[in-house]
């Protein structure tokens, strides 16, 4: 099931809870939620759109609401792992190039997060792709991506198609809750109101969320 806007949010799917839950949108009505969606090896999340959605939950969970964390992974997929979740969860172990950024802007104690992740975090369901990848998958995404992408010359429509469909082929595994929200990177965030309902899904900052949130809270 494909997330829509103004629609019931499909479930978020999980592989593993590694701190709090289980807990899933069907048993939080009545709560606005807020999901996170970041990967392990990425600095722009640590820098910036965790600490935001800490700061958020230590303002508004006594008033309704709900904070989750999900650790995807479409890419380094030997750095973006359950068990480097486990690490960071436990002792708050970073890897990669968010170990290297967060070292240069002076955001790490003695090597470590600085600060602790308070909310509920849990892996997204990941699948290793076994199948060839699909002209319907190619056409979709491009689609997706390039309005009115028939009426481009046959040459350029011609090296997209190689482009995305070498794409396809890089991608070890297919991320369930990343592709059912059609996620285009992280960090990213899914806003769900009381009633299920999907409210918001956006990639990268987003300077109004904390207004929508309470907007949402009134209710």
């Amino acid at each position: 099931m494909k997330a829509q806007l103004g629609k019931k949010a499909p479930l978020l799917a999980v592989s593993e809870w590694v701190q709090g839950g289980p807990v899933n949108f069907d048993q939080l009505t009545g709560k606005v939620v807020l999901v996170e969606v970041f990967q392990v090896n990425c600095p722009g999340c640590f820098l910036y759109s965790l600490p935001l959605a800490i700061d958020l939950y230590r303002k508004y969970a006594e008033r309704g609401l709900v904070v989750l964390g999900v650790a995807t992974a479409f890419e380094d997929f030997d750095k973006n792992t359950l068990d480097n979740l486990h690490r960071l969860a436990e002792k708050g172990e970073v890897i990669g190039e968010t170990l290297n950024m967060l070292n240069r802007h002076g955001k790490l104690k003695e090597g470590h997060l600085s600060y602790r992740i308070p909310f509920p975090l849990a892996m997204d369901k990941l699948k290793k792709r076994e199948q060839a990848v699909t002209e319907a998958e190619i056409m979709d995404f491009i689609r997706e991506q390039i309005p009115n992408f028939e009426h481009h010359p046959a040459d350029y429509q011609r090296q997209i198609r190689e482009q995305v469909q070498r794409y396809f082929q890089s991608l070890e595994y297919r991320a369930e809750t990343f592709e059912s929200y059609n996620l285009k990177g992280t960090p990213s965030h899914i806003l769900v109101d009381q009633q299920g309902v999907l409210v918001e899904c956006t990639f990268g900052a987003d300077p109004d969320l904390e207004a929508r949130i309470v907007n949402l809270l009134q209710y």
